[in-house]
């Protein structure tokens, strides 16, 4: 049994149920890398402080990097005697070269570690994910581009209600995760605050250059107050909830392409290395993908309520129940990251069916506003267009015509305002490249979106 870093206080040995139940190192040895890089920072800066010798701080950053390198290789057995990844790495160290290797923890504790280790982490991943959103938007815009001619029906209320190009429509995607890397973005700065120094709560009696060790981990400041540096977790639900956003994004088309890849839309076709089929129905082929990403956007919506459920009723400073903070991450960052990946990868296999697509924009009478607007364009109010319309749209449906197979007569009979001109208002090409404004559908501004995001991206 390995001893505890805590007990010399106790008399009785640690009973097995609670060794099990208490030990977080089956889940925080991810953060072995972190813990060993903040340590070694935290060494150089007890040497720079004269609280250790150089030589004292040489020993341990060399144990400490050599213990890094057998972890990378898998050489080390971690089982719960060691409690947590930061014991298990204090523990090796003291094996390795004795008594000095206990002078390591001098002006700190587990919980400003622990603090220092999560956000190392999370800056970490935040770097990462941000490289594979740009991967994601990637994919989007080439698949605009390369689809830039066809045509769609957008939808409101899961009706078709106007016009667009695909790409258009795809384009909105990448709005959205402009937008999830400025809020990871965000989240990185509130991230990149240094807590060690703060000790257990009170911060520490040693003169500890908090300002060198922030300076050598790459932080941009140092936290103000230890008792909120050790125990708030509000940047890992910074995190949690840019992630859930994020993943309520790559939903959204998840949802639209396992409509659209029904034999009722039609629209899309994935590429057979992508989707899956059913053990007792021979025909089927599935969109397992995008319904698993769909589904496991509840799995990181559950990650934040878990540890906002967690955090929300803990009297200063840190508390036991903040070690939930790291399988709730993990999960969150293992979720995203390969719904990402398998995002990204997908939309690069799926083809668009033009035909199907232009064929129902063109059925259910898409173009009534663009009517409207002709009237209006004639004289009438845009209230007195829409009643017009609206009862010119009741006809169609009763004689089981679209707007543009109505003859000038039937028009006519609504209002003497229609003229020939009207049914260049009623094409469909002509009704989206009339929406030639900044954010609107027209051609010249899809494309100019479209380069300008070629531009952001660097492709």
């Amino acid at each position: 049994m390995v001893q505890k870093v805590w007990g010399g206080r106790f008399k009785e040995e640690t009973d097995v149920l609670v060794n099990k139940f208490n030990a977080s190192i089956g889940f925080d040895q991810r953060l072995y890398a972190q813990d060993i890089e903040g340590s070694i920072a935290h060494c150089l800066m007890l040497a720079r402080q004269g609280i250790i010798t150089d030589d004292e701080a040489s020993q341990i950053s060399n144990a400490l990097r050599t213990i890094k390198r057998g972890l990378d290789r898998g050489e080390f057995r971690l089982d719960d005697s060691y409690e947590d990844i930061h014991t298990f790495v204090e523990k090796t160290l003291i094996e390795k070269i004795g008594a000095i290797g206990e002078k390591l923890h001098t002006g700190r504790s587990r919980n400003d570690q622990v603090a220092l280790d999560i956000r190392l982490y999370v800056r970490h991943v935040i770097e990462k994910i941000l490289g594979l959103i740009k991967e994601v938007e990637t994919s989007f815009i080439l698949l605009a581009d390369n689809n830039f001619d066809v045509v769609m029906p957008g939808y409101t209320h899961m009706q078709r209600a106007q016009p667009v190009l695909l790409a258009h429509h795809l384009l909105a995607y990448y709005e959205m995760l402009k937008r999830d890397e400025k809020r990871y973005e965000e989240t990185l700065k509130r991230v990149n605050i240094l807590p060690l120094g703060s000790a257990a709560l009170a911060g520490s009696t040693f003169d500890l250059d908090r300002e060198m060790v922030a300076k050598e981990l790459g932080f941009e400041g140092i936290s103000q107050n230890s008792m909120d540096a050790v125990s708030d977790r509000d940047f890992v639900l910074d995190f949690l909830f840019s992630s859930s956003v994020l993943m309520m994004h790559l939903s959204r088309i998840s949802e639209e392409l396992v409509i659209w890849s029904s034999q009722e839309f039609g629209f899309v076709l994935i590429s057979d290395a992508f989707c899956t089929g059913s053990s007792i129905m021979p025909q089927k082929k599935n969109p397992d993908l995008p319904e698993l990403i769909r589904g496991k956007t509840g799995r990181v919506y559950g990650d934040l309520i878990s540890l906002l459920t967690a955090m929300k009723g803990l009297p200063l400073s840190y508390n036991k129940d903040m070690q939930e903070d790291k399988e709730a991450l993990f999960d969150a960052v293992d979720t995203v990251e390969i719904c990402l990946l398998v995002m990204a990868r997908l939309l690069g296999n799926v083809s668009f069916s033009s035909e199907r697509m232009r064929a129902a924009s063109e059925k259910g009478f898409l173009t009534a506003t663009d009517l409207a607007d002709y009237l209006v364009r004639k004289g009438m109010t845009f209230r007195e267009a829409h009643e017009v319309v609206g009862k010119i749209v009741l006809f169609a449906i009763e004689n089981k015509k679209e707007l543009h197979e109505l003859t000038l007569h039937e028009m006519k009979s609504f209002t003497i305002r229609i003229d020939e001109d009207v049914y260049d208002w009623l094409d469909t090409i002509s009704c989206i490249n009339r929406r030639n404004i900044p954010g609107g559908t027209g051609s010249d501004m899809v494309r100019k979106s479209i380069a300008r995001a070629k531009e952001e991206l660097g492709i």
